[in-house]
């Protein structure tokens, strides 16, 4: 048997199958921007080197730039110079997602800020209107370094919230996605992308215990039971994002109070996510009084 690690070994079909689906959607998004094959296969280099530098070693010593090369199958000149590029490269957060981050998980989490619906309340801009219970309030509880005007002129211009007929910050339904924003947008791709497929793999790898990782589909459904499905989703989906956010916001809180038993514990990050898609169906439709087969 060949070694899967082998330039030379051959992928499992279906295998193949499955990537030339992943990555579809993704070749699109990237042709529609004009990022060019050469471009990504220069992205691509550099991620294999990446990759099999850091979770491909023998023990804990870093492995030469032959064993990349050969796991890889990346030229050993190529593998010298992008090791060097990756050292002084550094993966950024917009600022708006960090800080937005924080204050929506606040906002959607904690009880004072929402309604009896368990949905967050539209909230006065000052604290001269609202007191605690006001935007102005809300940025100052997570940062007394940024006004609260500058929070709020960046999440009108995204989309994040709007005002109501009474001048109140109301957050949108679909929590922190921003509507406007290229590269606020694509920090999320690739948070969510990343952790949905590294779920994946670690799955098909045989990572025990496997990560929840679930799907519903049908084919063959007409567009009015598409959209009402997809309202559904939407309705369930946020109420199970905002139950783990409460529960995780509590989680923290209390770990937060408790330093000395905490430090002690290794730290994990975590996402729950949710998606709903839908596209032309490959299942004709049938013609009515027709029989099913």
């Amino acid at each position: 048997m060949s070694d899967p690690q082998s330039p030379s070994a051959t992928p499992s079909p279906a295998l193949v199958l499955a990537l030339r689906r992943v990555l579809r959607p993704l070749v699109r998004l990237m042709v529609s921007r004009g990022v060019t094959y050469p471009y990504l296969g220069e992205l691509l280099k550099g991620l294999f080197v990446d990759v099999a530098d850091k979770e491909f070693r023998i023990g804990t010593k870093a492995p030469t730039d032959s064993r990349v090369s050969l796991v890889t199958g990346v030229h050993r000149k190529d593998v010298s110079r992008l090791r060097q590029a990756l050292v002084s490269s550094a993966e950024t957060v917009p600022s708006v997602v960090s800080l937005g981050a924080q204050l929506v998980a606040v906002w959607m989490g904690s009880g004072r800020y929402l309604d009896e619906a368990g949905k967050p309340r539209p909230l006065p801009r000052f604290i001269s209107e609202g007191g605690d219970l006001s935007f102005e309030a809300l940025v100052a509880s997570v940062n007394n370094d940024i006004r609260s005007r500058v929070v709020l002129d960046e999440w009108l211009r995204l989309g994040i919230v709007r005002f109501d007929d009474e001048r109140r910050v109301c957050l949108n339904a679909e929590a922190f996605v921003p509507a406007e924003g290229f590269d606020e947008k694509a920090f999320y791709l690739g948070h969510n992308l990343h952790d949905h497929a590294a779920a994946a793999a670690n799955n098909l790898l045989g990572g025990k215990p496997p990560f929840l990782e679930r799907s519903v589909h049908y084919d063959g459904l007409t567009p009015e039971t598409i959209a009402l499905l997809a309202r559904q989703s939407e309705e369930l989906g946020m109420k199970a994002l905002l139950a783990v956010n409460r529960s995780a916001m509590a989680a923290e809180g209390k770990e937060a109070v408790q330093p000395a038993a905490a430090d002690t514990l290794p730290r994990q990050r975590m996402t729950f996510g949710i998606y709903f898609y839908a596209d032309a169906s490959d299942t004709p439709a049938q013609a009515a009084g027709d029989e099913p087969k």
